[in-house]
C-alpha cells in the first residue's frame, strides 16, 4: 500500500498535459459525514491537487453540481447540495438534472469557448456521474484522462443469488474499464498536468484549498 508522500509523487508516467479540469459533483452529501463515499478522503485529497494544479497553469475549470430529487441527498438548497470542493474566481458551476454533464446544460459550449480538446475527469459516483460525463465527452470527440485516486463511489449491495456485497474499489475499477480504449486512466492525481494559456505545462503540487 503506498503512503501519502509516494501518492504525491506520482508515477511519473502520466499523460500529455491536458487543456481543462471537470470535477464531477464534489457535493457535501456525498463526500462528508456517514453517506460519504468510502475513501472520500482520498478523491479530496486527489481532486485538490489536481485543482491546485489547473489554476497554476491557469487551466479552465468547471464543477458540475448535481440537483437531486425533492428529499433526496442533493436536493437544491440543502446543505448536502452545496459543492464540498468551492469554485475559485472565474471558475464555471454547471448545474445539471441527469448524470451526464453534458445533457441538458452549456457544458459543450463552454468547453468550445474554452477551446478545450483534452480533460481531466474527476469526482462521484464513477459508474455514474463521472463515467456518462467521460462517455460522452469521448463521443464528442475530446480527449479525456481519468486518474485512478481522484474517482470514487459507494460499495454495490449484495443480490440475492447474483453476488455479495462488490467494494466501492472494484466497483470504480469496473467503471473504468467499462469506459473503453479511448479513456487515458492513469493511476495518481499528481500524474496529471495541465496546458495553460501558452501551452505551458503545471503539474500537480502539494494539494490546498
Amino acid at each position: 500500500m503506498r503512503d501519502e508522500s509516494e501518492e504525491s509523487r506520482g508515477t511519473g508516467t502520466g499523460a500529455a498535459p491536458v487543456d481543462a479540469l471537470l470535477i464531477v459533483d464534489m457535493q457535501t452529501a456525498f463526500v462528508t459525514g456517514a453517506d460519504a463515499v468510502p475513501d472520500a478522503a482520498r478523491v479530496l485529497s486527489a481532486t485538490r491537487r489536481l485543482l491546485a494544479a489547473a489554476r497554476a497553469a491557469g487551466a479552465p475549470v468547471v464543477h458540475l453540481q448535481n440537483d437531486g430529487e425533492t428529499g433526496g441527498p442533493d436536493e437544491p438548497g440543502t446543505a448536502g447540495w452545496a459543492l464540498f470542493v468551492r469554485p475559485g474566481p472565474g471558475e464555471r458551476v454547471v448545474r445539471k438534472e441527469a448524470d451526464d454533464g453534458f445533457e441538458g446544460t452549456g457544458l459543450r459550449a463552454h468547453l468550445h469557448e474554452q477551446r478545450a480538446r483534452s480533460l481531466a475527469v474527476c469526482g462521484v459516483l464513477s459508474e455514474m456521474c463521472v463515467s456518462a460525463t467521460a462517455r460522452t465527452a469521448l463521443r464528442l470527440g475530446h480527449r479525456v484522462v481519468l486518474p485512478h485516486d481522484a474517482h470514487g463511489t459507494y460499495d454495490v449491495p449484495a443480490a440475492p443469488d447474483i453476488s455479495e456485497v462488490v467494494p466501492a474499489a472494484m466497483a470504480a475499477r469496473a467503471a473504468e474499464w467499462a469506459l473503453g480504449d479511448e479513456i487515458e486512466i492513469v493511476p495518481f492525481a499528481a500524474d496529471v498536468r495541465f496546458a495553460g494559456p501558452e501551452g505551458a505545462a503545471a503539474d500537480g503540487g502539494p494539494p490546498h484549498g
